[in-house]
């Protein structure tokens, strides 16, 4: 089979079968994608979690940074792989080519930005992301080592999330969940049999990414994905404004993730000290695992929108939203009900501290009560990010880490002290679905739907 006849094959794939059963099939391997990969998050805090409780908080302060690394990573694959795949879409391949290959490299020159300024700021950065004396020095020797492979990890996303925008989920899948499993297996031999500690999950999560890069770079060479050339690199204003106009609600989103959590670390080392930074270092890595499945659906809600959109079958589309945040919503009443009913047992799997067990326990309690509006909330930013609405889609990003949890976090600390680094996330989350539900209503009535030309 030729490319294009692959090509013509997915175009048919993409806009013909009904919606239910591409999403499943697009949705299946970004869900195992995003639990395995959350997973092994979780792995580095259940292993340094034996270390001790100033090791489990020295990386619940890195995993801002973390989120800051992926926040540029992810701008650059979701800004490249919205416009690629609605260019897909529409029959236009020649462009689709140039902003896959322009979106990988401008990845890779950003995460080689910010490994050489973390390495010289090192010290500075630890302390301006909320460590204590006690923990500044595993932060360092945690952060070093991640930041080593800042390039690795931003380039990987932005290959990840073209194959995906592509549909070749099952690539991107085995690539991400290649280095997980390698990762969770390295943790306890560089942590305890070589007696590397704090920087051996590092050294663990940064080969992790090696491999995975490896592994969706090849991905990318087979059937009819793009392939990235030289020749097709772009760093021109027309490539990176698409990339600025799909990227940027991913990187507000997961930006402003970073910096609520790093408030959120000083304002807990503050008002409840190291334990208090461990505890919702714990609710975090909870939380993130708890919404993996739901972010998985929606990345494959993802190209069926954007691919459909570009063909201008907006009535696909509207399907593709209602199926996700239906199921989406049944699938986190369900995840919040469990963990409320287990929440010191699950803070306690982590890390067996009776004050870190209650303040953590507390903490994921609250956020329980409003989990299940994350469904509405992320499929709605999915879909205005997928076919090209980024203003609203970034006014969105920035409602439930930002415009409503910094100003929740500051006025409910003054008030109820560490009760309020516990209860600030579900009070950010309600106003950001007042706001979403209507700005997704505007769009949504203007887009009617258009016979395939």
């Amino acid at each position: 089979m030729t490319q294009q006849t692959a090509l013509e094959a997915r175009y048919k794939y993409m806009t013909e079968t009904p919606i239910p059963a591409l999403i499943g099939a697009l949705s299946i391997p970004t869900i195992i994608s995003m639990m395995v990969t959350n997973l092994y998050n979780m792995a580095d805090t259940f292993f340094v979690g034996r270390i001790s409780t100033q090791a489990t908080a020295a990386v619940g302060v890195v995993l801002s940074m973390m989120n800051m690394i992926q926040a540029v990573g992810f701008f650059c694959g979701h800004g490249s792989g919205n416009y690629l795949s609605r260019k897909l879409g529409a029959g236009e391949m020649r462009e689709a080519e140039e902003m896959a290959a322009t979106g990988f490299t401008l990845a890779f020159l950003l995460g080689t930005l910010i490994l050489f300024a973390g390495l010289i700021n090192l010290e500075a950065l630890s302390y301006a992301l909320g460590a204590t004396d006690t923990i500044v020095y595993d932060t360092q020797s945690y952060m070093r080592v991640i930041l080593y492979g800042a390039p690795l990890m931003t380039s990987q996303l932005v290959v990840n999330n073209q194959l995906r925008f592509q549909g070749s989920a099952v690539y991107a899948m085995v690539g991400l969940v290649s280095g997980a499993v390698l990762n969770i297996a390295l943790d306890p031999l560089f942590i305890f049999v070589f007696g590397m500690g704090v920087a051996g999950a590092a050294w663990a999560t940064t080969l992790s990414q090696l491999v995975s890069f490896c592994i969706l770079l090849f991905g990318s060479t087979r059937g009819p994905n793009l392939h990235l050339r030289p020749k097709n690199i772009r760093l021109n204003a027309h490539y990176l404004l698409q990339i600025v106009n799909g990227g940027t609600p991913s990187l507000f989103r997961n930006g402003l993730l970073s910096i609520s959590s790093i408030m959120m670390n000083h304002m807990a080392g503050v008002l409840g000290g190291d334990a208090a930074i461990a505890g919702m270092s714990v609710v975090n890595r909870v939380m993130l695992f708890a919404n993996s499945a739901l972010i998985g659906f929606g990345q494959g809600f993802q190209p069926v929108c954007s691919y459909n959109y570009g063909a201008r079958l907006h009535g696909r589309v509207k399907e593709g939203y209602k199926f996700c945040v239906r199921y989406g919503t049944l699938f986190l009443i369900l995840v919040a009900l469990l963990c409320s009913a287990f929440s010191e047992e699950i803070v306690r799997f982590f890390r067996h501290d009776p004050e870190v067990v209650a303040i953590g326990s507390a903490a994921l309690r609250w956020q329980m009560f409003t989990l299940p509006l994350n469904a509405p909330f992320m499929m709605s930013n999915m879909m205005l990010q997928s076919i090209g609405k980024g203003v609203q889609a970034t006014v969105i990003a920035s409602a439930r880490s930002g415009l409503f949890f910094i100003p929740a976090l500051l006025i409910l600390t003054r008030f109820f002290g560490l009760l309020g680094v516990e209860t600030a996330q579900p009070c950010a989350d309600v106003c950001a679905i007042t706001l979403t539900v209507p700005m997704t209503w505007l769009v949504w009535r203007g887009m009617n739907d258009v016979k395939r030309l």
